[in-house]
């Protein structure tokens, strides 16, 4: 009967450790970049969705940013350009994006950006569902 018991308390002990883990994770999940906001109020609105695909447009003023958030695959398109900060996981790197630029990415687990820069910039971003 030992030998099962030295087996079982790391097995027991691996499955609460998991368990604890999933909680976590449950808890701290980051919002979409539709439900995040900056200061308590949303920068993005929902333009249009169907089953497949939504579109948010996303608006920065000058000192504005978009708290920490994921987004699924998606493409962007830049109504109105302008220097944004963006920080994830790989640093904080600063952009200017010219209006009418686009950039499709494969998805991103977090990041966060603020508008540094004078003028108001405005996104159209279309996300897989």
């Amino acid at each position: 009967m030992r030998k099962s018991s030295k087996i079982a308390l790391p097995l027991l002990a691996g499955t609460v450790l998991a368990a604890c883990v999933t909680a976590q994770a449950k808890d701290e999940a980051l919002p979409s970049a539709l439900e995040a906001g900056w200061m308590g109020e949303r920068v993005c609105t929902l333009q249009h969705q169907t089953e497949t695909h939504r579109v948010l447009r996303c608006t920065f003023p000058p000192g504005v940013g978009h708290e920490r958030h994921y987004h699924p695959a998606h493409y962007g398109y830049a109504l109105s350009g302008g220097t944004m900060q963006l920080t994830s996981a790989s640093g904080t790197r600063t952009a200017t994006l010219e209006t009418g630029s686009d950039y499709s990415s494969d998805g991103t687990e977090w990041h966060e950006v603020v508008n540094v820069g004078e003028t108001t910039v405005t996104y159209l971003i279309v996300e897989e569902l």
